[in-house]
């Protein structure tokens, strides 16, 4: 019983809709390649992806931390070797002086060079290296999911202003309908008021109802055309150009039982996975933290040559014998290094990480439990737009019936020009309530299929 008043329903629906809009633009453009231009040319979507290639560059740099280091020095230099006993601190500022301790001063110049090459390179920290990729691996997936919700997100204000848009479209329709409707009005009252049979004071309450309509009209033109520059800024298409398709309802409204079939995905919604993905970069964040502190073993060799002017008795020579390397050597070693201090350091950043991942689960259940509330709300909208609709016929009809029947009243001297105005006004106000309700269950389905991640589900059925 239940399908068979929805089938009346729709029956009815697609009656009124194809004798009100028969006529379809010419260079209409469809939903679904509205939004793949949209998904081409958004200036929010190109920024996205180019956060996506900095994350990825960015992985790929933490990918070759593991590289050793292998430095060369020269240094050629000329200075006194004039040293005392003791111990102290060079703090890195304290030039390095070998030798040179006598029972005097003595302030020769010296000539010396040294060249060098040191490598050193960490060759195990425990699994730190590993943990740092994962780290960078997760913030890319991040940066992917944040933009699989900023295109999604820019996919449902799409819809809605295409759906806005279509509904100015209509209102235009309807309003230039009204237009006509007064026109003729003013044509029949004209024509009686010649005869005598109507006052002149109608042709006045008949032009200021005429002029009222074309300014609703220009005020609806202008309406539209803002939502066509929205459109126009994000799909990078002339606002003119971007024209809705009225037969997209129409095929909507035949196909509508298909929303019965909708499942809910909210496991691979883009909102919920962009919030898992925080959530499992603040757990690979919690493994970086412990395995950062880690002891670490290092590789360390170097090789260097070296002469000075001064001889193996500590003489002062010529400087000319500083040239040139008069010994080499060579040192290779392995050490391990960890910092007891770390123990605590660890602990505080461990503790802190731990609270952040708390915050994004948390955050993850909230939007899980908001698009279930979602979804409820979208099911309860699409149901009352149904009951909606089931009506709005009937109004319709009894509207224009009215009308037509006060009209030939009026013409015939049997009523007056204010109840030919009501009778107007109440078509109109029918008319403009079944663009209303058409619109409230299409942007109720579509609400629906955001909310549910079925957008290319409904997409599909206006093919």
């Amino acid at each position: 019983m239940l399908r068979f008043k929805h089938s009346w329903c729709l029956a009815l629906l697609l009656l009124a809709t194809s004798s009100l809009y028969a006529q379809v633009p010419a260079q209409s453009i469809t939903l679904k390649d509205l939004l793949k231009q949209v998904a081409q040319n958004a200036p929010t979507l190109l920024t996205d992806s180019s956060a996506i290639l900095i994350k990825e560059a960015q992985a790929r740099e933490t990918g070759f931390n593991w590289l050793p280091n292998l430095k060369l020095n020269y240094q050629a230099d000329i200075g006194t070797n004039n040293n005392t006993g003791g111990p102290y601190f060079g703090f890195g500022i304290v030039p390095s002086n070998s030798r040179g301790v006598r029972d005097e001063s003595n302030t020769t110049a010296v000539l010396t060079n040294l060249g060098i090459a040191a490598f050193d390179m960490e060759v195990y920290n425990f699994g730190a290296y590993k943990a740092q990729n994962i780290a960078a691996g997760s913030e890319v997936a991040v940066q992917q999911r944040q933009f699989e919700t900023s295109k999604y997100n820019l996919q449902a204000y799409t819809i809605d202003n295409y759906l806005q848009l279509l509904r100015l479209q209509e209102y235009l329709t309807v309003q230039l309908r009204n237009i006509e409707r007064n026109q003729e009005i003013r044509r029949s009252i004209r024509a009686l008021a010649k005869s005598g049979i109507r006052a002149g004071v109608d042709t006045s309450i008949a032009e200021a109802e005429l002029s009222k309509s074309r300014l609703n009209y220009i005020e609806l033109k202008n309406q539209a055309k803002q939502v066509q520059l929205k459109l126009s800024a994000i799909s990078g298409m002339p606002y003119q150009a971007i024209i809705p398709d009225t037969t997209a309802e129409r095929k909507l409204f035949s196909q509508s039982a298909e929303r019965r079939l909708f499942y809910a995905d909210t496991t691979n919604h883009p909102i919920i996975r962009y919030y898992q993905s925080l959530y499992e970069n603040s757990l690979q964040r919690e493994d970086l933290v412990k395995k950062s502190y880690n002891p670490k073993i290092s590789l360390q060799a170097a090789a260097w040559g070296r002469a000075a002017s001064l001889d193996a008795n500590n003489n002062f020579t010529s400087l000319h014998n500083g040239w040139g390397f008069q010994r080499q050597n060579y040192l290779v070693g392995v050490g391990i290094s960890y910092n007891l201090f770390d123990l605590k350091r660890r602990q505080l950043k461990l503790n802190t990480q731990k609270i952040t991942s708390q915050y994004t689960m948390r955050k993850l259940n909230e939007q899980k439990i908001l698009l279930a509330a979602s979804a409820s709300q979208a099911d309860a909208n699409v149901g009352t737009a149904l009951e909606r609709l089931q009506e709005i016929p009937k109004q319709l009809t009894a509207a224009n019936a009215a009308y037509r029947q006060k009209f030939s009243l009026y013409k015939s001297g049997l009523t007056d020009i204010i109840e030919l105005n009501a009778a107007l006004a109440l078509l109109y106000r029918a008319e403009v309530d079944f663009i209303s309700a058409k619109y409230s269950y299409t942007q109720a389905l579509f609400q629906k299929a955001v909310t549910e991640n079925q957008v290319n589900t409904v997409i599909n059925l206006l093919n």
